[in-house]
């Protein structure tokens, strides 16, 4: 019976182990989404500029490329480029840092978003306004969305 209880001990501490390595990037991917909002609303009232990813100036995926990078997390710059680098969940589903897409040019993500919560987002809209927060209740921003996805870092 001596015998049975080391390796009983070693098979527990492992699978603590191994289930404590599984929710570890789950938890800090949801930590950086919820980070990359909190960058996001920093520089509201930044200018829009096309190509952008800097406070001097962004575009919608150079937001949400900068707003990431500042939690820790490296992504591409351009929306196409996101929606591969994101999976579709419901809109029930959405929490803070999530992206929301927008048609706007006959293309599933011409336009990108990072979701606040309470159907709030903050996006970069188009040349000559600023990073500013809007509403998906909006039935402008309603009539064009297309899809809520979370990133795999998430």
């Amino acid at each position: 019976m001596n015998t049975r209880t080391p390796a009983l001990l070693l098979a527990w501490l492992a699978l603590t182990q191994l289930s404590g390595c599984a929710l570890n990037p789950r938890d800090s991917g949801h930590a950086a989404g919820a980070r990359a909002a909190d960058h996001a609303l920093a520089v509201v009232g930044s200018p829009y500029r096309y190509g952008g990813n800097s406070p001097s100036g962004f575009d919608c995926s150079g937001l949400v490329q900068y707003s990431y990078a500042r939690a820790g997390v490296r992504l591409p710059h351009g929306t196409e480029h996101l929606w591969r680098y994101s999976r579709t969940v419901s809109a029930r589903e959405l929490r803070r840092g999530d992206l929301v897409f927008f048609d706007q040019q006959g293309k599933k993500s011409s336009h990108v978003g990072i979701y606040l919560g309470r159907d709030q987002f903050v996006h970069a809209p188009s040349s000559g306004k600023q990073v500013h927060v809007a509403s998906l209740a909006n039935p402008y921003w309603r009539r064009y969305f297309t899809a809520a996805r979370r990133l795999d870092a998430d």
